[in-house]
């Protein structure tokens, strides 16, 4: 069991945790939890390293999960002090169990039929929680714009409940991503429209642009969107949060093309 605090792995963990430059340099990133250890296994992705406490492993189902990843391939699975856990973690209560994993992201399908274009969005909790949607909502790939967090980001990441192992993302510059959409139909959500989500057409090969709370999309984004869409809401309110209103869209395009088949 490891112990002590100066251990060149546990270090390597924590700065993964803490360092975005590190984690590009190095390719690899940590997940926590359960729900995690569970998606590798259903991916049959093996992690890197993998950290465990002695009571996270008390309990059955943990120790099959374990067993179930183990039976993959070969890694270094090593127990830590409960101590050892809460200085690794990025949470106020860690799991049990962490993980790290190289950054091996899914390759986009060569003719998308639903892509998600993030421009801006800068909040860690906002990004992992549209991931997670469009993945439960099956979008075929996340395209994300220069000016987005990291991807890779422990808040993004929790947030993300396993979407960053099933959905494609990839960080793409303005150029890059005129040329992944070029052929679909571009919206960009923004208040100030006239066309209704309800009304659009999602059936057709589409891309749709959000962006951040504060400020919306920015320039590029609308230089490349051929429409606006908007949420019609009630009364005097004013604005949605991002994560919200790329739920509602995805969701309604997914209900589209449900009813299409």
């Amino acid at each position: 069991m490891i112990t002590s605090s100066s251990n060149a792995k546990v270090k390597f963990v924590r700065r993964l945790q803490t360092d975005r430059r590190f984690r590009s340099q190095e390719k690899q990133y940590v997940v926590e939890g359960t729900r995690w250890l569970t998606e590798l296994v259903f991916m049959m992705r093996q992690p890197e390293l993998l950290f465990y406490t002695e009571r996270w492993l008390e309990t059955a189902v943990h120790a099959q999960i374990l067993q179930q990843l183990t039976a993959l391939g070969q890694f270094t699975a090593l127990p830590v002090t409960e101590e050892l856990m809460q200085a690794m973690s990025d949470t106020n209560s860690p799991p049990g169990i962490l993980a790290v994993l190289p950054m091996q992201p899914q390759p986009l399908p060569p003719h998308p039929a639903l892509l998600l274009v993030l421009d801006a969005i800068n909040t860690p909790g906002n990004l992992g929680t549209m991931l997670r949607t469009a993945s439960a909502a099956g979008v075929d790939g996340v395209l994300l714009g220069p000016d987005c967090v990291d991807l890779y980001n422990p808040k993004v990441v929790r947030g993300s409940m396993g979407a960053h192992l099933r959905l494609p993302v990839h960080s793409q510059t303005w150029a890059e991503i005129a040329e992944t959409v070029r052929g679909m139909q571009v919206w960009v959500a923004t208040i100030a429209a006239e066309v209704a989500y309800t009304a659009v057409n999602w059936t057709q090969p589409t891309a749709l642009i959000i962006g951040s709370e504060a400020a919306g999309a920015g320039a590029a984004a609308h230089q490349l969107a051929h429409s606006r869409v908007t949420i019609p809401m009630h009364a005097q309110t004013e604005s949605l949060n991002a994560a919200v209103a790329a739920g509602i869209l995805l969701f309604e395009a997914a209900r589209q093309r449900r009813s299409q088949t």
